[in-house]
């Protein structure tokens, strides 16, 4: 009987930590399932496109000027829209390698 006793001890002991690593993997999934900020509607400057996409300023130009990247131009300033900058990245890698 005493080794019964003991394997419930065990059974019961466990039960905190198996609550515990529930509880971390539920806060893992959200991480991984919900970004901390909305970026739909963040609109990056041609620098912060650049180093982003670890490209210089003048390939996002081009890319604007091709009409594989859509951009709003405010007097000098031109600002891309989130969705649009890597929906075209997607559209650029695919294209590549299509050849």
């Amino acid at each position: 009987m005493a080794n019964t006793e003991n394997t419930s001890n065990y059974t019961f002991s466990l039960e905190p930590l198996h609550k515990e690593i529930a509880e971390v993997k539920g806060l893992l999934l959200k991480l991984l399932y919900k970004p901390e900020e909305d970026l739909s509607n963040k609109l990056y400057t041609l620098n912060e496109a650049a180093s982003r996409l670890k490209v210089d300023r003048q390939t996002v130009r081009n890319h604007i000027s091709r009409g594989t990247i859509n951009a709003t131009f405010i007097g000098r300033r031109i600002l891309i829209p989130h969705n649009e900058l890597y929906d075209s990245l997607n559209e650029v890698k695919s294209i590549k390698y299509q050849r």
